[in-house]
This record gives structure tokens, sequence and C-alpha cells, in this order.
């Protein structure tokens, strides 16, 4: 659980990493096990210009160092028309959006789950112990402010 845990986290820093360098239309596709994928997520976004492309390549990159995640393998930041940076677990996409439009991933990993940044993002809220001496505290605690009525 902790290493889900983790990728998640790592996942989305990614995804606030695009965020903040205005990256149109951030989508997550959780690929599939049995899809024949080679990683569990593809976080995919467009840019609008060459600059903003290598911007938000530069902030991911940056963002997850600090983590002390490296990019395993990345390509097209030269051109930057389709920047991939690989990262073995997720694979960041950062498109033109001519360039996206005209490979359509998500057309491609269609069986793959379209997740929202917010879904993946979510904390989970945490939970209190139900054990048996929190639930006689309670019990115990309870009880004196019954009986410290005042009597008539």
């Amino acid at each position: 659980m902790k290493k889900k845990d983790d990728l998640k986290l790592q996942v989305s820093e990614a995804i606030l990493a695009c965020q903040d360098k205005q990256a149109d239309d951030v989508t997550i596709l959780e690929l599939e096990k049995d899809s024949g994928a080679f990683t569990d997520y593809f976080v995919m976004c467009s840019g609008t210009n060459p600059r903003q492309i290598q911007a938000i390549a530069d902030a991911v990159d940056e963002r997850l160092e600090a983590l002390g995640l490296r990019v395993n393998h990345s390509e097209g930041y030269k051109q930057a028309e389709w920047v991939l940076l690989d990262y073995v677990d997720f694979v960041v996409h950062i498109f033109s959006e001519k360039a996206r439009q005209f490979y359509d991933l998500e057309r491609l990993w269609k069986s793959a789950k379209r997740l929202e940044p917010a879904e993946l993002m979510a904390k989970p809220k945490p939970r209190r112990p139900t054990t048996a001496r929190a639930t006689a505290r309670k019990t115990v605690s309870a009880a004196p402010k019954k009986a410290r009525k005042k009597k008539a």
C-alpha cells in the first residue's frame, strides 16, 4: 500500500507542476494491468507554444526531482511538439494542441480509466481508531456526566 500511496503522490506532484505552468486539458489515464501497458498512469496536458511546453516539462522535472525522483527517459524537449517524460510507473506527455489531436492517445488507450486531477489528488481522510479501549473510554467519560445531575 505504501508504494501505491507514493506513486499517487508523485503523479499528483506532476499534475500540480503542469497546473502551475497553466497547462491546458490535464488528463490522467489509469492503465489496466492486462492491457499490455508498460506503466500505471499517463499524465497528459497541452501547451500553447514551444516555450510553454518546455516550461511545463522543466516544472515537472524540478518538482519530481525535489521528491528524489529522476526521469528515466525523456524525448522531444528540443522540438517541443510532444515531450515525453518517463518515470517508469507513470509517463508525462506534454503536447502542442496540434500534436495532441493528431496522436490522440486518449482514443488509443480508450480502455484506460480516465481520472480527473482532483480524483487522484484527493487525500484519504484519517480514520479514528475504533478499538475496544477507545469505545470504553467514551462510555466511561459519558457516564459521570449523567450521574452529576443535581437532585431537587
